[in-house]
């Protein structure tokens, strides 16, 4: 069969999903998803939850549906979904949005993160600098936008960013530093320090911050501190989050990016001819969530401490070497101890072994860097304790 140009295949390498022999493979979730399914194995490889979100957000969108809330809403997001995200970020984080300029709903973060990186990029001269380990779509989207990934390593066990090692990063052809605090695939979260340099070198090279923050509220240490609030920082950063990971509605697909007016602009340019929009009934939901009270938010990030206890002390057990995250859904270990000399096979045959799924590290590095992961593995706590406890039992059977 012949080849069909076009962008996609610059896209599926930039994602890794394009083997030595040029054939197209299926993401990493995908693959241990299905492992999960033929196997019976529990699945801790994908980051959703098990359990339904709060009981005041999933009735706000059934009586939206049942009121008529069915048809297109307004391109930038039904303005009681808009007031609701500028009344959080002023609530927790001290920040001012004019809900009709500065604040955009997505079809979740990813196309917020997409409509901006097409929207920012203008052409193979400019540079995105990540942190790495990244979530796979960062890679795919600078690569279908015609960028150049730029990546700073965050190593084993705290995966903070060496600060010399952003230096270097970060040039004049730098067009965007994109942050992920709370971090996937880790779990980390960044220090003040690393948040003020990458501000400093943002102002620098006249660089624009896009910092995705969808795991805001599940941090277990300290409030989450947004990087917009740093000195310096608003004018020159996108700020995304969605409601799929603080009201376990990761279906619904409802997101959101705020910043400056000019910048919100430039991004609906063009996601105004993405989706044009979505999620009408759900929309209305979502910003009864984000009014809920602060008793909701801190038992939601209670809880998943607790789960990632039970699920840390479950791999230590069996045998793992932890890094206990400060936030987020995941945890890393190092397999190591267990025999494991490339993470992408031992969690192909994890499920046969041990009966649970879980993603390499590998997943979400370039090519250069795997042989740094050669031994980590990724897996997510946000399941039921009764899943998690099962899990750990499973798990074992490893030692």
């Amino acid at each position: 069969m012949r080849q069909i140009p076009g962008a996609w295949h610059r896209t599926a390498v930039g994602a890794g999903l394009v083997g030595d022999d040029g054939a197209i493979r299926p993401t990493i979730f995908a693959e241990m998803s299905a492992l999960a399914a033929g196997t019976g194995a529990i699945n801790l490889g994908q980051g959703f939850p098990d359990e339904d979100g709060p009981a005041e957000v999933l009735e706000a969108a059934r009586a939206a549906i049942a009121n008529g809330v069915n048809q297109y809403p307004p391109g930038r997001g039904i303005p009681d979904l808009l007031s609701a995200i500028a009344e959080h970020q002023e609530r927790f984080y001290g920040i001012r949005l004019d809900p009709a300029r500065d604040v955009i709903v997505t079809a979740g973060a990813t196309e917020a993160l997409a409509a901006a990186l097409l929207a920012l990029i203008d052409g193979p001269d400019d540079e995105v600098v990540v942190f790495e380990p990244y979530y796979d779509s960062y890679a795919a989207v600078v690569a279908l936008a015609g960028a150049r990934l730029v990546t700073v390593p965050l190593r084993w066990p705290d995966f903070q960013p060496d600060l010399d090692d952003l230096r270097r990063a970060v040039t004049d052809r730098t067009r965007v530093i994109l942050v992920n605090d709370p971090h996937n695939p880790t779990g980390a979260v960044f220090s003040a320090e690393a948040r003020d340099e990458v501000v400093r070198l943002a102002e620098q090279h006249d660089a624009i911050i896009l910092t995705d923050e969808v795991y805001e509220h599940l941090v277990f240490e300290a409030p989450h501190v947004p990087i917009a609030t740093v000195p310096g920082a608003w004018e020159r950063t996108l700020t995304i989050s969605s409601g799929g990971k603080t009201f376990s509605t990761t279906g619904w697909k409802i997101g959101w990016i705020s910043g400056p007016a000019p910048l919100v602009d430039a991004v609906l340019a063009v996601k105004q001819f993405l989706t044009y929009v979505n999620g009408s009934a759900f929309q209305p939901a979502i910003a009864t969530g984000l009014r809920l009270g602060d008793a909701f938010f801190r038992a939601i990030a209670d809880t998943l401490r607790a789960k990632r206890d039970l699920l840390g002390t479950g791999l230590r057990a069996a045998g793992f070497e932890v890094s206990t995250p400060a936030g987020s859904y995941f945890t890393v270990v190092d397999a190591a101890a267990l025999g494991a000399v490339d993470a992408a096979d031992f969690c192909r045959a994890l499920p046969e072994r041990a009966g649970v799924v879980a993603i390499p590290l590998t997943a979400f590095v370039t090519p250069e860097r795997r042989g740094e992961y050669a031994t980590l593995v990724r897996f997510a706590a946000c399941k039921r304790v009764e899943v998690l406890e099962e899990a750990a039992s499973r798990l074992s059977l490893l030692t």
